[in-house]
């Protein structure tokens, strides 16, 4: 069906073909083809035969739209959410946990040996299987709900539909805790009854934004952030009652009702003006209870505020950590650097079995934390600086070269964490990294492609790529985390610094070259 367009090189808007889906794209999507032409098709499984409409055509593939499952896959299933193709959140709940486990095993696997350049028998030989989850459900301890309004204005709570800012209203999402569910609907009931106004990304007037929650696993805490759009645009904010201000009409009535959730512990608002689509702002103002909540992790309790960075599966989350920390191999007296280090969570989970350990991160408050759970935790073998840990490292390095830094360990310490985000290590940091030649690199990544892109910039400065392991963050999506040793085996300066931002360049041709989107 369609041939006669294959000698363009591509067909038509709209038009329809059948097709065998053989492969998965890098965020789930099933992949077939047409005589050698690529159809990348949403919601289509590996072993479907579909028939499917083209939504956008180029040169050697085109996006088309799943119209009809003429033949399902061995490994297609029901979907448990019914607005599943909708939501944006999860892209392969309809594939079988087995299936998406060995998809995101495969993913790793390939774009190591596609991208890095590695020899694929050899990363055979060394790679882990992929951590999976017991139960795959009610596994994440935040959510950020969108809130809008519907054709007749009232508001809306749910997540974005892929690709776009239309908002699915979802009254339980089936990763998320149960709790939920009933703060929305509080929240959303008290918004109908006070005429509290949702927030239009279009005009940038109305007062509710997003609602934040968020929950402690172990400790059971709960804390509600709403973020609004607070000040001249809505007359109604400004009003002082008792001893605080009154950020929403009939505040005291919401607080009543939210503080009678079972483990409540914080309600806040966070002030976002600005015409952004950053969630957060970074006016922070407690309106009730505690101005954050704690949870323990690997032993260590954390405070988490609204602007924490926490990982938001605890389970794997664990199981992520414990995999690093088992790579890092402390004995007690190594000296660890922790890039990119959030609230400290790695870092003060290596401090126990670690001689002194180093935690850089970009966000102020999160260093702030960092510091605050060494204290709680009584860990004082720990060292938070705040800053770029491309600009952090080298300044650390140009000084302790120089004579001028009370540490000297820290010039060339055993091991060297790094948990970035999707865009990868930035070619500074990568560079400063080998100039401090630490014995092992332990790389905790969230995107495998730039994953790959940075271990063979590193294995071509001196290093050797010894354990790969992947771990299932987030399930009924196409995301998957990746935890990776490396082991010095050269003295030797890399000669390819000159070469990083080459081998960067080239991450992003191949990336554009197989029709996807560079990540970053």
């Amino acid at each position: 069906m369609g041939k006669e367009k294959l000698g363009s090189g591509r067909f038509q808007k709209d038009e329809m073909l059948e097709v065998e889906i053989t492969d998965i794209g890098n965020d789930g999507e099933g992949i077939g083809k047409v005589d050698g032409y690529a159809l990348f098709i949403k919601d289509a499984v590996i072993g479907d035969r579909v028939r499917a409409k083209i939504m956008k055509s180029k040169k050697n593939y085109a996006y088309a739209h799943l119209e009809e499952v003429l033949e399902p896959s061995p490994f297609r299933q029901q979907a448990r959410c019914p607005i599943a193709r909708q939501c944006g959140g999860c892209q392969i709940q309809n594939m079988t946990y087995e299936r998406q486990l060995k998809f995101k095993q495969d993913k790793v696997r390939n774009n190591i040996v596609r991208i890095g350049g590695f020899d694929g028998e050899y990363v055979d030989s060394i790679m882990e299987p992929i951590m999976g989850m017991d139960d795959p459900w009610r596994y994440r301890n935040k959510a950020q709900y969108p809130i809008g309004a519907d054709r007749e204005g009232n508001p809306v709570a749910g997540f974005y539909a892929g690709r776009t800012h239309s908002i699915i209203p979802v009254s339980d999402c089936r990763i998320g805790v149960v709790e939920n569910e009933m703060i929305l609907e509080i929240v959303l009931e008290h918004m109908r009854q006070f005429h509290v106004s949702a927030y239009n990304e279009g005009t940038g007037h109305g007062l509710v934004r997003h609602v934040l929650i968020r929950k402690g696993f172990e400790s059971g805490q709960i804390m509600v952030c709403l973020v609004i759009n607070y000040g001249k645009r809505n007359p109604n904010s400004g009003r002082d009652f008792g001893k605080g201000r009154e950020y929403i009409p009939g505040q005291e009535r919401l607080i009543e009702k939210l503080e009678k959730v079972p483990g409540m512990t914080s309600i806040s608002v966070s002030i976002n003006n600005e015409n952004t689509n950053v969630i957060m702002g970074t006016e922070i103002h407690t309106l009730w209870g505690e101005p954050v909540i704690r949870d323990t992790l690997n032993g260590l309790e954390f405070e988490i505020s609204p602007l924490s960075f926490y990982q938001v599966n605890p389970a794997q989350t664990k199981k992520l950590y414990g995999q690093a920390i088992k790579y890092a191999d402390l004995s007690g007296k190594e000296t660890v650097w922790d890039l990119y280090c959030g609230i400290g969570t790695i870092t003060l989970s290596m401090a126990k079995t670690a001689g002194h350990v180093y935690g850089v991160e970009i966000i102020p408050e999160a260093i702030e934390d960092a510091k605050e759970n060494a204290k709680r935790n009584g860990i004082e073998n720990a060292t938070f600086m705040c800053g770029k840990a491309e600009v952090v490292l080298p300044e650390f390095y140009e000084k302790a070269a120089g004579g001028d830094a009370s540490d000297k360990d820290a010039l060339h310490p055993d091991v060297i964490v790094v948990d970035p985000p999707r865009k990868g290590c930035d070619s500074k940091c990568l560079e400063t990294m080998l100039k401090m030649q630490p014995e092992r690199i332990v790389y905790v990544s969230c995107d495998s492609a730039t994953l790959a892109r940075d271990l063979r910039i590193l294995c071509d400065g001196g290093y050797k790529l010894k354990a790969v392991r992947p771990c299932d963050m987030f399930p009924w999506s196409g995301h998957v985390e990746s935890c990776v040793r490396l082991e010095r085996v050269s003295n030797r300066k890399a000669d390819s610094y000159v070469k990083l931002n080459v081998k960067m360049e080239e991450y992003y041709r191949i990336k554009d070259a197989e029709g996807g989107e560079a990540d970053g």
